[in-house]
């Protein structure tokens, strides 16, 4: 979550601050930054009520409500997200793997998107082990 909310804070911030590659590819369709505030809202309240669930442990019937609802509606938000780049999907995650039309045909920084997943799973995957074992009231 942290990683694809820093780089789209990143291309964000490239773009209203009048970088030239960002200002030339242009802004997303208007239905998708309007959606934007609402996706970073409750995606941050789904993880983060959900981390303070893990915390408070069981019964906690506050947050439990406030981590239901959020999902609810983060879940309704990804949804229109998800649909509004549907179209462009198979042309950008393709584009990282393409060998065949030289190297102007692969985006550039794809290693360094690469490395970024990476490391972002091999930081994951611990803090997941992690919460599992602080989750261990709620089993």
């Amino acid at each position: 979550m942290a990683l694809k909310l820093a780089s789209t804070g990143y291309r964000f911030a490239r773009y209203y601050t009048h970088d030239e590659p960002y200002v030339r590819k242009g802004p997303p369709p208007t239905f998708l930054r309007l959606l934007a505030p609402g996706v970073v809202l409750t995606t941050l309240a789904v993880f983060g009520t959900g981390i303070a669930l893990l915390f408070t442990g069981p019964p906690s019937n506050t947050l439990i409500f406030a981590h239901k609802l959020s999902f609810i509606a983060w879940v309704a938000l990804m949804v229109l997200h998800v649909l509004g780049h549907l179209l462009e999907l198979p042309r950008l995650a393709s584009a990282d793997w393409r060998r065949h039309g030289g190297r102007e045909a692969r985006l550039a920084g794809a290693g360094l998107r690469a490395a970024a997943l990476a490391a972002a799973i091999g930081v994951g995957v611990p803090l997941g082990v992690l919460a599992l074992s602080l989750g261990k009231p709620w089993l």
